[in-house]
């Protein structure tokens, strides 16, 4: 068989061109428009329009109109040091929901950060008794943080049993325990620069909670959008099974996911204590409501796969200005639950409703 040569238009390009220079069939076949006519687009969606049509978008706007609000509602609203005082108002449940969100994302729910922060925060007041230093103190909450959450990953993951299930066991766990120590008495008498992680300034009216909070969003924001180990836990939400196949190691990540609840819910509880002064087997009462409502407002799917965490810190500056606002108005805490509770019923059920909005249209 003689060997072609060198200078074919089968061997120029690859089979690319002709001899004429022109697209061969093939690749034509690929850029040419469609027989219907239509141009197929380079990419699925503009970026700008994506973003200007985003559930983020409009929170900024909620956002926005609940800040005019307040500001013409009360005249003490706009004032530094009240605003600075609206941050103290979130913090500590906004760090909780950077890793609850992700935890959500994957399929799985936490109930139990609430009883987590009131058993970290009693272990800590129990320290304190023994004469603990302000470092102590704080590796007392940290630590008791991430083991409870590394027992609620390994009841997930490793005895296979349902999260809700779990954490519904273990928030009655955790908080039982907390009551058992305390009872009905209180710890206090915190060292003064323990007081300063939850009271303190960094710079003006700048508290360390916000300046902290900050830093764990960017941190929480590139882990999920821009790391192999956010597209893994995506991808664990939208089909486990399939993640599963495709060598992502499933129950590792839920496990770590389910530390890094604990692990916030630990600060939450150093935070927590620091501004109260004083432990109560009651504290961080409620917090699990706000805590998945601000995930949930935040556009995070409460069946997985999907959400972000610009939204999870909208939602959260949302809850604040909503409740601070009301607090100023002096409007009872009760009519703060409800308004949470009822507001969490609406941002799950409106994605459903849209559904079937759009299903008896076409």
């Amino acid at each position: 068989m003689s060997r072609p040569d060198a200078n074919s238009p089968s061997l120029q390009g690859g089979g690319r061109h002709g001899a004429d220079g022109s697209v061969s069939g093939r690749n034509k076949a690929m850029t040419d428009i469609p027989a219907n006519g239509r141009r197929l687009p380079d990419r699925l969606d503009n970026p700008l329009k994506s973003a200007v049509l985003s559930w983020e978008s409009l929170l900024v706007l909620v956002a926005l109109g609940i800040f005019v609000a307040n500001s013409f509602a009360s005249p003490y609203f706009l004032n530094a040091w009240s605003l600075s005082d609206l941050t103290f108002n979130f913090t500590e449940k906004a760090l909780i929901a950077l890793a609850m969100a992700l935890v959500i994302i994957t399929g799985e729910i936490d109930l139990s950060v609430a009883s987590i922060i009131a058993l970290a925060s009693t272990l800590m007041g129990l320290a304190l008794q023994y004469g603990a230093d302000t470092p102590t103190l704080v590796a007392v909450g940290v630590g008791v943080g991430i083991l409870c959450g590394a027992f609620n990953g390994f009841l997930v993951t490793g005895l296979k049993l349902p999260s809700i299930v779990v954490t519904i066991g273990t928030m009655s766990l955790f908080r039982g325990i907390a009551f058992i120590i305390l009872g009905d008495q209180s710890f206090k008498g915190y060292p003064r620069d323990f007081a300063w992680f939850g009271q303190g300034y960094v710079w003006w009216v700048i508290s360390f909670e916000l300046v902290l909070f900050a830093v764990f969003a960017v941190i929480f924001y590139v882990l999920l959008h821009h790391t192999v180990f956010g597209r893994r836990v995506y991808a664990i939400g939208n089909n486990a099974t399939a993640a599963q196949f495709s060598g992502v190691r499933v129950d590792r990540i839920k496990f770590v996911l389910f530390c890094l609840t604990g692990l916030m819910s630990g600060i939450a509880a150093v935070l927590l204590t620091a501004r109260l002064g004083s432990t109560r087997p009651s504290i961080a009462q409620g917090f699990e409501l706000e805590v998945i409502t601000m995930v949930v407002l935040g556009g995070v799917s409460i069946l997985g796969g999907a959400g972000s965490i610009v939204g999870v810190v909208l939602a959260a500056l949302i809850i604040g200005l909503v409740t601070f606002g009301l607090g100023l108005l002096n409007v009872p805490g009760i009519v703060m639950s409800i308004f949470t509770g009822t507001l969490l019923i609406v941002v799950i059920a409106l994605p459903i409703l849209y559904r079937m909005w759009k299903e008896r249209r076409t």
